[in-house]
C-alpha cells in the first residue's frame, strides 16, 4: 500500500511514517506544507493519503481543503484526514465527495497504533472511518432534534458505531448481540430517520453522517 503523508510537526510526521512501513506500508512522500500537497498527490497517485487538517503557512485548513482540490482531480483517492479537534466544517467537507475511502481522525488516534494503521487500511479499501469522538460530539449536537430522539438508547448506540464506519458483523460483535438484532435496529433507525436502508455500507455511513451534521438526508441516493 503506497501513502503520502502531510503533517508539519517533523516529530509526528517521522513517527506516522515508521509506523506504517513497520506495518508494510510504503510511503512514496512526506510533505509538510500545504502548497507541496496538490504536487505529491497528483505525482505518486498514493492508495491513500494522511493529511493534517491545518498545515503552512497560515495553519487553518490548508491540509483539508488540498484534500478536497486532490480528490476533485483524482476522483475516488482514498484520504485519511487527522485534526487536532473536533471539527463539525471539516467533517462536512469530507462527506461533500462521496467517491472513494475517507476518514477523519483526532490525532490522539494515533498513539493507539492498530487503530490507526486499521483506519488507514479501510480507507484505503475505499471505508469510511469517523473518530469515535468525532461521532459522540455530532450526536450530542444534534440530541433533541426530531426525529434522532425518537431512536432507543441501543439505536443511539447502533448508529454511533455505524457512525463510525464498522460492519454490522463488527457492531453485533461490539454488542455481544447477533446480527440479525443489528440488522433489526438498523431498519428501525433507518425508517425513523426517513433513510431507506442501503447495503452499500459506504454510503449507509455517509447518510447517516450527513444528517446528523444537519443536511437533508432526503435527497441523498438510497
Amino acid at each position: 500500500m503506497r501513502v503520502v503523508i502531510a503533517e508539519d510537526l517533523a516529530l509526528l510526521r517521522d513517527g506516522l511514517t515508521r509506523i506504517l512501513e513497520a506495518f508494510g506500508c510504503q510511503v512514496v512522500a512526506a510533505v509538510d506544507n500545504g502548497p507541496s500537497v496538490l504536487p505529491a498527490l497528483t505525482a505518486h497517485r498514493p492508495d491513500v493519503a494522511v493529511i493534517d487538517v491545518r498545515l503552512p503557512p497560515t495553519f487553518t485548513d490548508e491540509g483539508l481543503q488540498a484534500a478536497v482540490r486532490a480528490r476533485a482531480e483524482l476522483p475516488g483517492l482514498p484520504v485519511l484526514v487527522l485534526s487536532q479537534h473536533v471539527e463539525q466544517l471539516y467533517a462536512r467537507e469530507l462527506l461533500a465527495d462521496r467517491r472513494g475511502g475517507v476518514g477523519y481522525l483526532l490525532k490522539d488516534r494515533v498513539s493507539h497504533v492498530d487503530q490507526f494503521v486499521d483506519a488507514v487500511r479501510r480507507v484505503a479499501a475505499g471505508g469510511t472511518v469517523m473518530d469515535p469522538e468525532v461521532v459522540a460530539q455530532l450526536l450530542a449536537r444534534r440530541a433533541g432534534a426530531e426525529p434522532l430522539d425518537e431512536l432507543t438508547p441501543r439505536e443511539r448506540e447502533v448508529l454511533g458505531l455505524m457512525a463510525e464506519g464498522r460492519s454490522n458483523a463488527a457492531v453485533a460483535a461490539r454488542l455481544f448481540v447477533t446480527e440479525k438484532a443489528v440488522d433489526k435496529h438498523i431498519n428501525s433507525i433507518f425508517s425513523k430517520l426517513r433513510m431507506p436502508p442501503s447495503g452499500d455500507d459506504n454510503r449507509r455511513v455517509l447518510a447517516v453522517l450527513a444528517y446528523l451534521d444537519g443536511a437533508d438526508t432526503r435527497r441523498l441516493p438510497s
